[in-house]
């Protein structure tokens, strides 16, 4: 009795049922279009290909592909939180959001800096892989706490050119070479388009 009840207040009344069906259903097919075009599933792996689906991120690709840490590491490797599956998951879906917000609405730097949360997350990527060699350097404390209050020092602001190198934005690589996923626009549509 009650599934019935609540069924009358989801489904609209007579003469509204073709409309409303109609533009839910037509909703719900632009959201899962955009999924498909988006290549949103690929962002649930840890494949660096991944990361270049925006063109935007093709220096930071191309230098870290050169780096000493490609061979042990992945972007999600440092740039992601390690406590837990729902904390790495939810910070690359808030990432992801916002990343992607920025470029559709083609409003993304020429030179792109981490945020606060990205710095932080970064930071203690370091420390858990290089465990207690980045604790202390001499006197200075190598910890983002102390670096947020003037007192320490990042991992960075020694090692500048790790995994990195000089990226200065999207013309410090003009040539690099970085993979392209395969376009999600079907064959027949290109064949118009072509015309």
């Amino acid at each position: 009795m009650k599934g019935k009840k609540l069924l009358s207040y989801i489904v609209p009344p007579g003469k509204w049922k073709i409309p409303a069906f109609t533009f839910g259903g037509l909703f719900v097919g632009m959201i899962l279009y955009t999924f498909y075009v988006s290549n949103a599933v690929s962002y649930l792996s840890d494949d660096p290909k991944t990361c270049v689906n925006c063109h935007l991120m093709a220096p930071e690709f191309a230098t870290w592909q050169h780096s000493s840490h490609k061979s042990v590491t992945n972007c999600n490797d440092c740039h992601v939180p390690h406590t837990s599956f729902a904390a790495k998951y939810y910070f690359k879906m808030k990432d992801g959001l916002g990343h992607a917000t920025v470029f559709t609405m083609g409003t993304a730097p020429q030179v792109i800096k981490m945020k606060e949360a990205g710095i932080a997350v970064v930071q203690e990527n370091c420390k858990r892989c290089h465990g207690d060699l980045n604790q202390k350097v001499s006197t200075i404390e190598v910890t983002r706490e102390n670096n947020l209050h003037g007192a320490g020092k990042l991992c960075w602001d020694c090692h500048r050119e790790v995994p990195h190198g000089r990226v200065k934005g999207q013309s410090s690589t003009p040539n690099a070479k970085v993979p392209t996923i395969n376009s999600p626009v079907p064959a027949w549509l290109k064949k118009i388009r072509k015309k």
